[in-house]
C-alpha cells in the first residue's frame, strides 16, 4: 500500500512561481512507474499536467510545456513540479499520481493541494 504526500500549494500572482512536491511512501528505485500531476479546475474535467517515468521520459500538457518542468529524486521517492510564469488559468487542485507498471502494478493518487493564481 502506497501513500502520496503532496506539498506546495497556495496563492500566487500572475507571473509568479510555486513548487509542488509529491513523495511516495515506498521506494520507487526498482519499479517501472510514472509519477506526476493532474489538475482539476473549477467546472472542468481533470487533465494531465506533467508526468515523468522511471526512465525519465516526460509528458506535458501543451498549456504548461516550458513553464512547469518536472523532475525526480528517486533517492527520496519524490517528484517535483516547478511552476513558473503562472497565469490565472492554472488555478486548480493539483493531484499527484503514481502508476506502477508491470508485475507490481498499481495506481495511486494524492489528496491534492489547491493552487490559486490571481490576476
Amino acid at each position: 500500500q502506497v501513500q502520496l504526500v503532496e506539498s506546495g500549494g497556495g496563492l500566487a500572482q500572475s507571473g509568479g512561481s510555486l513548487r509542488l512536491s509529491c513523495a511516495a511512501s515506498r521506494s520507487i528505485i526498482n519499479s517501472i512507474n510514472v509519477m506526476g500531476w493532474y489538475r482539476q479546475a473549477p467546472g472542468k474535467q481533470r487533465e494531465l499536467v506533467a508526468t515523468m517515468s522511471s526512465s525519465r521520459d516526460t509528458n506535458y500538457a501543451d498549456s504548461v510545456k516550458g513553464r512547469f518542468p518536472i523532475s525526480r529524486d528517486n533517492a527520496k521517492n519524490t517528484v517535483y513540479l516547478q511552476m513558473s510564469s503562472l497565469i490565472p488559468e492554472d488555478t486548480a487542485v493539483y493531484y499527484c499520481r503514481m502508476r506502477v507498471l508491470g508485475f507490481q502494478s498499481g495506481d495511486y493518487w494524492g489528496e491534492g493541494p489547491l493552487v490559486t493564481v490571481s490576476s
